[in-house]
């Protein structure tokens, strides 16, 4: 009896030593954020702007 709960004590020692299984682990791909340049778009209107106000400015000169 006592080599039976021996043997049972050691199984169950050695068994809990191992964690996990051997499958390859699950690796999520990083999440990349891409942030958004609001400032060239702004840019883009008040160009045509100035341009069309120096025009306008010189035309009201002559």
């Amino acid at each position: 009896m006592k080599k039976l709960v021996l043997a049972a004590a050691l199984s169950a020692a050695a068994s809990t030593g191992f964690a996990g299984n051997l499958s390859e682990p699950v690796i999520e791909a990083p999440v990349i954020v891409e942030e958004t340049n609001a400032s060239s778009s702004a840019a883009a209107v008040w160009v045509p702007l100035v341009i069309l106000s120096i025009v306008a400015a010189a035309v009201a000169a002559d």
